[in-house]
């Protein structure tokens, strides 16, 4: 049986189907010949490009019998099926592929390696953890190369073996899975260690080219892509003035408009290091203040960072926290928002408020025209990013 056609008769339940990931895994596995169906809480834009599957909308996971279950992580415990770092691991065996993982960069560092795969007509297929508008989604399904994002934060990437892996940097933020840094290190050099071709970004300068996206952070995930490019056999003088119009992925310096002369950016960032990185990105797009609106993602990386949140927020004008998006997790006493408001410098004008929609009415009374807004987070902060755009 060739690669391609490996799915054709079988029927899989994806538990979990909403999020970034299983969704793309659907999406890709209905293209090479499978019906696909699934389970969620809610329906979620990543949903879109599944049009006419069967879905269950419900509080509870459903899982009909006679389909092949594939878990999200997330419901783990709460459904026995196939778990989805296995079905993406036989998803990478389908043709050549290259893993994009590390802790900062992934989903931009992989949307910029397929748009100009894409571009070149090279015909690849992706798997991104977030919508890359200039390819029309988060899922294709090119018979070139396959490029995907890889995650440690279930350790994922130990099943993976593409032909090209890039690793944008190393550090610690998923606490729930890793004792330490040196722990995280020591996953990546094993995956890495099986690899034949690697990409190192620490290794790599940032790239001079002039790019769409702005910041240092963007040019150093431009030079891994470059790197990769070129062991995927792409030439770096056909790839660079293609990268160079790459305008970035949702959620990623995602510009949502301006209201009353005040621009409005929206972020995924929710580790200190990405925050930092966005907010010095804002300083290059704008003369005038930065204000900024951050939800912390996560009981367990808010304990354990909330300094490091604080001195990284620091660097902004002005900051509004609000509470906990608690995504998997369980409350934990004595750890909300506020640990990360008192960890900011002193002369910072701070907030706090309980949602983001109180947030943005805070952020709205505070902000004059020339300012550049940012929503910064991992959760639903973004929907606060259209209330100040929409709203007056």
């Amino acid at each position: 049986m060739a690669a391609a056609d490996r799915f054709d008769g079988r029927r899989i339940w994806f538990v979990g189907i909403g999020g970034a990931g299983l969704s793309s895994y659907a999406f890709l596995a209905r293209a090479r010949g499978a019906e696909v169906g699934g389970w969620d809480r809610v329906e979620t834009p990543y949903l879109r490009g599944l049009a006419g599957i069967e879905l269950a909308i419900a509080p509870e996971p459903v899982v009909p019998a006679g389909w092949e279950i594939v878990v999200s992580t997330a419901y783990a415990d709460q459904v026995e099926g196939v778990p989805r770092a296995q079905f993406l691991a036989e998803l990478v065996t389908l043709q050549p592929a290259i893993v994009v993982s590390g802790a900062h960069g992934k989903t931009t560092t992989s949307g910029m390696i397929t748009f100009v795969l894409a571009e070149l007509g090279l015909d690849p297929a992706w798997l991104i953890g977030g919508e890359i508008p200039q390819l029309g989604g988060n899922a294709g399904a090119g018979e070139g190369w396959l490029v995907v994002e890889g995650d440690e934060s279930d350790r994922t990437i130990e099943r993976l073996r593409p032909e090209v892996a890039v690793v944008t940097n190393i550090e610690l933020d998923h606490h729930a899975t890793f004792a330490s840094a040196a722990e995280v290190e020591e996953l990546f050099e094993r995956w890495l260690a099986q690899v034949p071709q690697v990409v190192r970004g620490w290794d790599l300068e940032p790239t001079a080219l002039e790019l769409a996206v702005p910041g240092e952070h963007n040019r150093r995930n431009a030079a891994a892509a470059l790197a990769a490019l070129e062991l995927a056999g792409v030439a770096r003088a056909d790839a660079e003035p293609v990268l160079a119009r790459f305008r970035g992925a949702g959620r990623r310096f995602e510009v949502i408009g301006e209201r009353d002369g005040i621009t409005v950016v929206d972020d995924y960032a929710h580790h200190p290091s990405e925050i930092a990185a966005t907010i010095a990105a804002a300083r290059e797009r704008t003369d005038g203040r930065v204000l900024v609106l951050f939800q912390p993602h996560l009981y367990s990386r808010t304990r354990n960072l909330a300094h490091e949140f604080g001195n990284a927020l620091s660097a902004a004008d002005a900051v509004c926290v609000t509470e906990i998006y608690r995504a998997r997790e369980e409350p934990v006493a004595g750890v909300g928002g506020r640990l990360v408001l008192d960890a900011l410098d002193p002369g910072v004008r701070a907030g706090w408020t309980p949602t983001v929609e109180q947030g943005a009415s805070l952020i709205r009374r505070w902000a004059r025209p020339g300012d550049l807004v940012l929503t910064l987070g991992a959760g639903d902060v973004d929907a606060a990013a259209r209330r100040l755009v929409e709203r007056s």
